[in-house]
């Protein structure tokens, strides 16, 4: 099949199953590309967690900060679904900046996150996001925005009324009235962005080697493995990798390490029209969506 005709049917795919997105696998030894409406932006949820963790890691490179340091973190104490770690508890601890990163990156900590921005705040982040010619991304808020949605305001029997407010309410424009899902205002990106950043932690570039190493070994312990992962990880591929969720919005950007030497960076960023929080069908059809641009791409 022509790539033409494979993108079409791949985003009627899409459409068929309720999705729209913004896809874009790069090859990170040629710098091919195949990409699925990559320019479009989305609110980057979650994802934002890998730029804030290089920031942090660069501030320690400088002296800035040591990542022995501890620090004393409040309990999220979240009650509902998703958050995980320090977001659950119940009481103070006492944790290192340098496992406050894996809480963050690896466990999608958002507790630990808000301890890292309240270090480095978000338009820190940004700053030297664009020192590091990573111009796409933008942190505009800790993630603690991100557990205040209509979401928190429903019953757990009642969710998909959050969810049908966040599919209808957006505008031609990508606006929206709940601000987190707002381009504007909203940490946001596109796929072309955030490949753009994973090629800058894999290949040689502005970011300080030891700080990319770091970041890459901290998304290759990712724990959250439901969405891209059953179609890239293998016993001959290394699949490095973080998600990001919010309301109808399932994203997920990383990279595929062959046995062979191929390096595919991956970027998949997706708004779901079914009022539903829980879609396994989305999170497989997204990462069908992917693998096959993938296998298109290795393939030529």
């Amino acid at each position: 099949m022509n790539t033409e005709s494979l993108l079409r049917d791949l985003r009627e795919d899409l459409d068929d199953g309720g999705l729209r997105g913004s896809f874009l696998v790069r090859d990170l030894n040629t710098g091919q590309e195949l990409g699925l409406d990559a320019d479009l932006e989305f609110p980057s949820a979650s994802l934002v967690k890998v730029p804030l963790a290089a920031a942090t890691l660069e501030r320690i490179r400088r002296g800035e900060l040591d990542g022995a340091t501890q620090l004393e973190v409040e309990p999220g104490r979240v009650t509902t679904a998703g958050p995980a770690g320090l977001a659950r508890f119940r009481h103070p601890a006492h944790v290192a900046i340098d496992d406050l990163l894996y809480l963050s990156v690896a466990v999608s900590d958002g507790t630990a996150a808000d301890a890292l921005f309240e270090l480095t705040p978000p338009a820190e982040v940004t700053r030297m996001l664009r020192e590091w010619g990573i111009d796409g991304v933008s942190v505009r808020h800790p993630t603690a925005e991100l557990a205040d949605t209509p979401a928190e305001r429903f019953e757990p029997g009642e969710v998909h009324l959050a969810h049908a407010l966040a599919i209808r309410a957006g505008t031609a424009g990508r606006g929206h009235p709940v601000s987190q899902l707002d381009v504007s205002r909203a940490s946001a990106g596109s796929a072309r962005a955030y490949v753009a950043l994973l090629e800058a932690l894999w290949r040689p570039s502005k970011v300080d080697t030891e700080v990319a190493a770091r970041t890459r070994d901290l998304m290759a312990h990712n724990l959250l493995r439901q969405r891209l992962t059953p179609d890239f990880a293998s016993d001959s591929t290394k699949w490095s990798a973080k998600t990001g969720t919010l309301l109808n919005l399932r994203h997920e950007v990383g990279v595929a390490e062959h046995a062979d030497g191929q390096v595919f960076a991956v970027a998949a960023l997706t708004e779901s029209r079914v009022p539903a929080a829980i879609q396994p069908e989305a999170e497989i059809l997204m990462a069908r969506v992917a693998r096959t641009m993938r296998d298109h791409l290795r393939s030529r």
